[in-house]
C-alpha cells in the first residue's frame, strides 16, 4: 500500500524501496532532477467541462518556488500544449524558466523561456473521426448527453455528463474502436473518458525522451488516471537502467490499478502542491 501524505508541509515516506531511493535521489541531486506532472486531475481538479478547468490556486506558485531548484518541470498532458499553458497559467510567471509542456502526449512542446509550440502536422485520421463522432452519438441512446473535446491531435469523448456515466462509457467502446481503428486510430479509456489518437503517442514516450534530452539523474511522476500508467512504466524502465525515480498518484477512487502502482498517494491537487511545496522547501 503506497504512502499518503498526511500533514501539508511535511515530506512523506514512500512505502517502497524504490519509490524511498527516488525521493533520497531527488533531495540529494535537485538540479539533476525532472519533475514531471500530468495536469487534469493532478495541477487541476476535474471538472464536468474541460474548458472549464484551472489549475489548483497553489500550483503556479509551488512550481514557481521549485523549478529554480531543479533539472525542469515538465507538465505531460493529452490537452493541446497552449490549453493547458493557458488553463494553468504557466505563462509569464517569474521563476517558471525552466518548465515545459508536453502536449498531445509529446506531439507539442511549449517552453516558457520561448513562449512559442512546436507541432508535427496532425494525423489525416483524426479530422475523418472528428467529423464522424457526432452522428455515432446521436445513433447510441445511452450516449445521450455525452460531450466531445476537440484537441487538435485527438478528439476525446467524455461521458460525465450522461444520463448514466458508466454505462454510454460501456455502450461506446465498441463503436469507438471500430471508428478508430477505421482510420488508424487507437482508443485510450480514462476517467469517464475515451480518447481517439495516433498510435505511438503516450505520456511514457514522451517521459523518456525529455528525460534523456536533459540529462536527467532522477526523475518524478505525478498522475491520477489511466493515461498515466504509460509514464508509470517508463519510470520503472528508466529506474531498472539506474535512474532514480519516484511515482505519485493524485489520489482517486475512480483509479485504483494507478494508486496500487504509485509509490506515494496524496490526496488529489491539492496533495500535489503540498508535496511540490515540501520538495521546494527541501522539507
Amino acid at each position: 500500500m503506497a504512502s499518503h501524505v498526511s500533514r501539508p508541509g511535511a515530506l512523506p515516506t514512500p512505502a517502497t524501496p524504490l519509490g524511498r531511493d527516488g525521493l533520497a535521489a531527488l533531495l540529494a541531486r535537485p538540479g539533476e532532477a525532472v519533475i514531471a506532472l500530468d495536469f487534469d486531475g493532478t495541477l487541476a481538479p476535474i471538472v464536468a467541462d474541460p474548458e472549464q478547468a484551472r489549475a489548483h490556486p497553489g500550483a503556479v506558485p509551488a512550481l514557481a518556488a521549485l523549478a529554480p531548484k531543479v533539472r525542469s518541470v515538465a507538465v505531460v498532458t493529452g490537452r493541446p500544449a497552449e490549453a493547458a499553458v493557458r488553463h494553468g497559467g504557466f505563462a509569464g510567471v517569474p521563476g517558471l524558466d525552466h518548465l515545459v509542456v508536453l502536449g498531445h502526449y509529446g506531439a507539442e512542446r511549449w517552453d516558457a523561456a520561448t513562449g512559442t509550440v512546436t507541432a508535427p502536422d496532425p494525423h489525416p485520421g483524426v479530422a475523418a473521426v472528428r467529423a464522424a463522432l457526432p452522428g455515432l452519438l446521436r445513433r447510441t441512446p445511452a450516449a445521450r448527453g455525452a460531450t466531445i473535446e476537440d484537441k487538435g491531435f485527438a478528439v476525446a469523448v467524455h461521458t460525465r455528463r450522461a444520463e448514466e456515466p458508466a454505462a454510454a462509457l460501456d455502450a461506446l467502446g465498441g463503436p469507438l474502436a471500430d471508428l478508430a481503428a477505421g482510420h488508424g486510430l487507437v482508443v485510450e479509456p480514462g476517467r469517464l473518458v475515451l480518447e481517439l489518437r495516433p498510435p505511438g503517442m503516450d505520456k511514457g514516450v514522451a517521459l523518456t525522451a525529455y528525460v534523456r534530452e536533459v540529462g536527467a539523474r532522477a526523475v518524478l511522476y505525478a498522475g491520477d488516471d489511466l493515461g498515466d500508467l504509460p509514464a508509470f512504466g517508463a519510470v520503472d524502465k528508466l529506474r531498472l537502467d539506474g535512474l532514480p525515480g519516484l511515482l505519485v498518484c493524485s489520489g482517486s477512487a475512480e483509479v485504483t490499478e494507478l494508486a496500487a502502482r504509485a509509490d506515494l498517494v496524496v490526496d488529489g491537487p491539492s496533495g500535489v502542491v503540498d508535496l511540490l511545496a515540501a520538495l521546494a522547501a527541501g522539507r
